[in-house]
């Protein structure tokens, strides 16, 4: 369904809807891995859905292969700080983009969800998910700057996200006043989105976040 493409100068993955746009933007961010089939088959998922939908390579054709954690990690550390200046790049040529409504949502997965929060701190994002967002502590003291409704979707098993760091991000915006929805699901760890890892993968909890954030974005993108 989607192709190759450059937005806003940052290369990546482009899946558009059936028919004809405008349609309203969805940046999809990549797991720690990279920008591997998994995020592209997400991608794939919201076009199908009626989003123009683009998930940026943040790591620039670099890519770990799922479970090599050692190589995902040094890539992470590479690519994380100029990961935010390529997603506001992204998320102004998609809101400017012939084929988008200019709404615009995001949606992350693992580091994505932290980058996912990032970029509502920086630019006016629509409507911001973060699926088990690895590191988001570390916008906390940011998030006095975050005005996007947020979406944020949890496993009470993940041992990278603990239950009380959970807890501290629902407080954190309740005390911001911003907009906000925290589900964390029960015997599901992280990943548990991941359908092409059985390990992590866990259907019913993946099937409840998929109606979620299809709702969500339903309310604020189109």
């Amino acid at each position: 369904m989607g192709k190759t493409f450059e937005m806003g100068t940052v290369a990546g993955y482009l899946a558009k809807p059936a028919g004809k746009g405008p349609w309203p933007g969805l940046i999809v961010i990549q797991e720690w891995w990279g920008l591997d089939p998994q995020t592209k088959s997400i991608a794939d998922r919201f076009a199908g859905a009626g989003y123009l939908a683009f998930s940026p390579d943040l790591y620039h054709g670099e890519l770990a292969e799922l479970g090599d954690s050692q190589t995902a990690a040094t890539l992470t550390q590479k690519y994380a700080p100029g990961a935010p200046a390529d997603l506001e790049k992204v998320f102004d040529a998609l809101k400017s983009h012939p084929n988008c409504t200019g709404k615009v949502g995001s949606v992350g997965f693992c580091f994505g969800g932290r980058m996912s929060l990032a970029l509502g701190l920086s630019r006016p994002v629509d409507a911001v998910c973060t699926f088990y967002g690895g590191g988001m502590q570390q916008l906390f003291d940011q998030f006095g700057s975050l005005k996007s409704p947020v979406l944020g979707l949890f496993g009470d098993q993940d041992v990278s996200i603990p239950v009380g760091t959970i807890e501290q991000f629902d407080q954190l915006l309740v005390s911001m006043g911003v907009e906000h929805e925290v589900i964390v699901y029960p015997n599901s760890g992280h990943a548990f989105f991941r359908d092409r890892d059985p390990k992590a993968y866990r259907p019913a909890a993946a099937e409840d976040a998929w109606k979620r954030v299809t709702d969500f974005f339903a309310r604020k993108l189109k």
